[in-house]
């Protein structure tokens, strides 16, 4: 086989793969389209009085799927990226809370004018392709002898032919020789069309990638910050703590050296208590390191660090643990030290006799919520250390909800996008 039938074949088989995606894409476009649409509708209108707080996210999650699925198509099939920027909502967020994120996200908005776009223009542009490829077969069927069943009520119309016999089903021919080499032209260009038209109305825009790029800049600032005084704390310890410790115990040393012939009884006394230090300074050690990066996290992984920090509490605490596989470990000590402060606040501000913590991760997010009984109130940035936390996260563009209505229960939920190896 030559190179140029070698291409030909190539090419054929790309213009009939065009024609079969497109036909797929217009076949799957009207229904989905128009249904979501009008379940958006709905949905939105009937949140005042409060049934569409129930339907409204699953309906627009089911929307953000089909957009998802057609950016993945388009980047298979025709090589066009569709940026996607939507603002990421916890689904332990509560209903009213979980509908006004996402009624806020620009990104939704752009989903719905999407599907009007997509079941008109989007709808033709998925179509032509097929047409092209395939209504020339028809017109070469009409005139190898498919006219006479066609035309038996009166003659059939292919194109603007009237076919009424065989000279004009030849006519019928002659007009599908000539839109078929336009079909090989233009089928796979066609379909790259339609394509660029989704990404024109559904791809993120300037403005949204440019708060993206900021949002992610003051991420990465706040990290800085947080390793910087991480650092300070760590030095202060030390300077504080074990130094101090290990600089008294060589004083002692001295001065035993001094009295081991004088006084052997005093010697020996200052003996016990500098072994008593260096006992304090090895745990005043271990403390710190368990506060940069615990043993157990490294060692055993993020569930069992999770179920080691819970014994320490003093309420009963349940876990919950299902993750197959361990994070990256930045993203294990981010969530380790994530939920001790939750933790911490529970036990000091919530007043709650019983604490439930879940772990889990599905859709390619690790997942971490913490409930507790106590009398709630908690909210971001009233002083609870929750602020904090949420910068922790939003260095891994992880996000934090909190579902705390006065009486209680407190729900802390946190989601952080990884992979588990």
């Amino acid at each position: 086989m030559n190179i140029d039938t070698h291409r030909a074949r190539g090419r054929a088989r790309e213009v009939l793969l065009a024609a079969v995606r497109g036909l797929a894409l217009a076949v799957a476009v009207l229904p989905l389209s128009v249904l979501l649409f009008v379940l958006t509708l709905v949905s939105v209108a009937l949140i005042p009085i409060g049934v569409g707080v129930v339907t409204t996210p699953p309906i627009l999650d089911a929307v953000r799927t089909l957009a998802d699925k057609r950016r993945e198509l388009a980047a298979q099939w025709c090589g066009v990226r569709i940026p996607s920027a939507y603002r990421p909502v916890p689904e332990g967020a509560n209903p009213w809370a979980r509908t006004y994120a996402m009624l806020r996200d620009p990104a939704v908005w752009r989903d719905v004018r999407w599907l009007q776009v997509d079941m008109t223009a989007g709808f033709v542009t998925a179509l032509l392709p097929a047409l092209l490829v395939f209504y020339p077969l028809e017109g070469l069927a009409v005139a190898a002898g498919l006219w006479r069943p066609l035309s038996e009520a009166g003659g059939y119309w292919y194109g603007f032919v009237h076919v009424t016999d065989q000279a004009s089903a030849f006519g019928a021919g002659a007009l599908a020789l000539v839109l078929l080499p336009l079909g090989y032209r233009y089928a796979p260009s066609l379909l790259t069309a339609h394509f660029r038209l989704t990404r024109s109305v559904l791809g993120a825009s300037q403005a949204e990638l440019a708060e993206r790029v900021q949002v992610l800049t003051e991420t990465r600032k706040d990290a800085v910050d947080t390793s910087a005084a991480e650092l300070r704390r760590i030095e202060r310890d030390l300077h504080d703590g074990a130094q101090a410790r290990l600089v008294a115990m060589g004083m002692d040393l001295g001065t035993i050296e001094m009295l081991l012939d004088k006084d052997p009884a005093k010697a020996k006394q200052l003996l016990a208590q500098t072994r008593q230090s260096s006992v304090d300074a090895l745990a005043e050690l271990r403390d710190l390191v368990r506060g940069i990066h615990p043993p157990v996290l490294a060692e055993r992984g993020l569930g069992d660090a999770v179920r080691a920090l819970a014994l320490r509490l003093p309420l009963p605490t349940e876990v919950n643990v299902e993750l197959e596989g361990r994070a990256d470990a930045p993203v294990e000590s981010a969530a380790y030290f994530a939920v001790s402060e939750v933790l911490t606040n529970a036990v000091k501000h919530s007043g709650a006799d019983r604490i439930w913590i879940d772990l889990h991760h599905g859709e390619d997010k690790l997942r971490i919520t913490v409930t507790d009984n106590g009398k709630g109130g908690a909210a971001i940035g009233a002083g609870s250390g929750l602020a904090g936390v949420e910068r922790r996260l939003g260095t891994f563009d992880g996000v934090l909800a909190v579902s705390s209505p006065a009486g209680g229960p407190t729900m802390v939920t946190m989601e952080i996008p990884c992979v588990l190896s």
